[in-house]
């Protein structure tokens, strides 16, 4: 299972986990165009340079809505040091704390 993590770097708010066998930037960009709808867009999008971050039309949603895209350089996770630091509580304080039976069942846990 795989987990798309979408952190506010200024209030340190988990605004959207995504719980998928895989992650594409369709999946993405509907993740983003839903979190701009309700929170307006963000200044800038900071992410790995996973594939689904990286693709001409997650590039396109960010030319049309003005997000700047900022990728972290490869084995830089400083770079990225408030989700990192999610990531290890994520980890810590979710994951090793349950046992998922299906993917259903983590959806449910982790969106509650």
């Amino acid at each position: 299972m795989l987990w798309l993590k979408l952190i506010d770097e200024f209030t340190k708010e988990s605004l959207h986990i995504d719980v998928a066998g895989s992650i594409r930037s369709k999946r993405v960009i509907q993740i983003l165009e839903q979190l701009i709808k309700e929170r307006g867009t963000p200044l800038v999008l900071r992410s790995n340079r996973g594939p689904e971050f990286v693709s001409v039309a997650l590039l396109k949603l960010a030319t049309k809505s003005g997000l700047r895209n900022l990728l972290i350089k490869p084995g830089k996770p400083w770079q990225n040091g408030t989700n990192e630091s999610f990531n290890g509580k994520f980890r810590d304080e979710c994951l090793a704390m349950n046992w998922f039976y299906s993917r259903t069942h983590a959806k449910v846990l982790i969106e509650s």
